[in-house]
């Protein structure tokens, strides 16, 4: 007797054709309220619009549309309020909401349903949560952007060294070092604002699969609801995630370049290299040691990826091999994009907030900058400007140079003018000139260059851009 509730609304759900409820383990697995109900507000949107197109076109009354306007703003009032009454047994947010809209308005509740389907319908409500994430994330973007900048100004001509394989290069700048995630966060931004216009069609009105035979006015819901225009191809438009998927790749992307940013925090606060410190906010301590601090925010922003990259595999995997139109596998998308949604906002918010707060240590990188032959690329140079030497020739005189320093425990600018002529007979005084990690980055004017010069022109670009 206690299952005869449950058969009760599973028969009414889905009409005359079954005779009984699912099993336990069947409407366990079939659900998906347990996660879908974050797609309320956008279920409820959609149905507003479709209810108005609806009487607009003579298919319902105005009373009814009326009564169902006012239906689901009660049954949005109870969803936010925390009221309202979700059941496993109804499978959906979609089907849960129009079951209390007809607890709450009667029989007009059921003409909502006219002219499409929940494939139409769950691909429109998806649709316009991934393009309100894209919304969101392109804010907190900017947000980031913005501290980056602001950090870039603050140390335009603090000079640090450039590194490739985390071996000292090239004197840079601070200032051109963040502008690079700048540069970074920014193709980021363009990428989730290009998957917003490509996504920004309506799939309402396509139905199951082949559209529908009543005379419903796709472009007014499209219009109502903020999109472009309506998807084309009503077997397309309840078929694909290709939105989804490339949320989560432009996602994994910029996830990638948080990761990154994350990994080079926790090298330069460590003791070893010492070139930022993190506040009390985004650092923890240790249980046993009590001179750590660590940098666990850095850290697992840089873990993000995993769960971001992973959702990316999963939905390719789930959608690669799905036949037209609508499958069930296709319920699998939304926990993997509310999931790397939800990292991804969580650690855009974290890199901001410690970002914002990061102290560089100006002494210590230009100490850093000033060791391990940082200068040996402009000594080179110098070589084949001023003395005609061919690049070939003037490497293998710096590289001698440079073995010369390391044996006698010193570095370039320390050598006497009689050392290096010991090595090269035309070299002169003039060469201490590009020796200093400030001249160093100082030259490089190059469009993009390091010199500080260029990296203000840059930063005025992007508050022009942003503003």
């Amino acid at each position: 007797m206690t299952d005869r509730p449950q058969q009760d609304s599973a028969n009414s759900m889905w009409g005359g054709r079954f005779a009984a409820g699912p099993d336990a383990i069947m409407e366990a697995i079939n659900a998906s309220i347990g996660f879908d109900r974050r797609l309320y507000a956008q279920d409820i949107r959609g149905s507003r619009a479709h209810a108005a197109m609806l009487a607009a076109q003579g298919i319902i009354s105005d009373t009814d549309a009326e009564a169902i306007r006012e239906g689901l703003l009660t049954v949005l009032s109870e969803i936010e309020g925390g009221n309202f009454p979700f059941r496993t047994e109804l499978e959906d947010i979609h089907m849960n909401v129009e079951a209390r809209l007809k607890e709450v308005i009667g029989e007009p509740a059921g003409r909502l349903h006219t002219g499409r389907s929940r494939n139409d319908q769950v691909a429109t409500d998806f649709r316009l949560w991934v393009r309100d994430q894209c919304d969101a994330v392109i804010e907190a973007l900017q947000a980031l952007i913005r501290v980056a900048l602001a950090q870039a100004e603050a140390g335009a001509d603090w000079v640090m060294p450039g590194f490739t394989h985390l071996q000292t290069a090239q004197p840079v700048t601070w200032g051109h070092h963040m502008m690079a995630y700048v540069e970074m966060f920014g193709r980021d931004l363009s990428r989730f604002g290009d998957a917003r216009k490509r996504m920004n069609e309506s799939p309402l009105g396509a139905a199951a699969l082949a559209g529908t035979g009543y005379p419903i006015d796709r472009h007014a819901t499209s219009q109502a609801l903020g999109f472009d225009a309506p998807m084309a191809n009503s077997l397309d438009a309840v078929s694909d995630r290709d939105f989804a998927l490339e949320f989560l790749s432009v996602s994994s992307i910029c996830a990638v370049h948080l990761s990154r940013l994350a990994e080079e925090l926790v090298i330069w606060s460590s003791a070893q290299f010492r070139f930022v410190s993190m506040s009390d906010k985004w650092s923890t301590g240790s249980s046993i040691m009590p001179q750590k601090r660590n940098p666990d925010a850095a850290e697992l922003i840089r873990a993000k990826i995993g769960r971001i990259l992973g959702a990316t595999v999963a939905l390719f995997t789930v959608m690669k091999g799905l036949p037209l139109a609508y499958s069930k596998d296709m319920q699998e998308d939304k926990e993997q994009v509310f999931d790397a949604a939800d990292s991804l906002m969580l650690a855009l918010a974290a890199m901001t907030g410690m970002l914002s707060d990061l102290t560089a240590n100006r002494d210590r990188m230009e100490a850093a900058a000033s060791a391990g032959f940082s200068t040996a690329t402009d000594l080179a140079d110098w070589l084949v400007r001023e003395l005609g030497l061919p690049f070939r020739d003037a490497h293998h005189v710096t590289g001698s140079l440079v073995a010369l320093a390391e044996k006698k425990g010193c570095d370039l600018p320390d050598l006497t003018l009689d050392d290096m002529q010991g090595v090269h007979a035309g070299i002169t005084d003039k060469v201490f000139g590009v020796l200093g990690v400030h001249n160093s980055v100082a030259s490089r004017q190059s469009y993009g260059g390091t010199a500080p010069d260029q990296v203000r022109a840059q930063i005025t670009r992007w508050k022009e851009k942003l503003a």
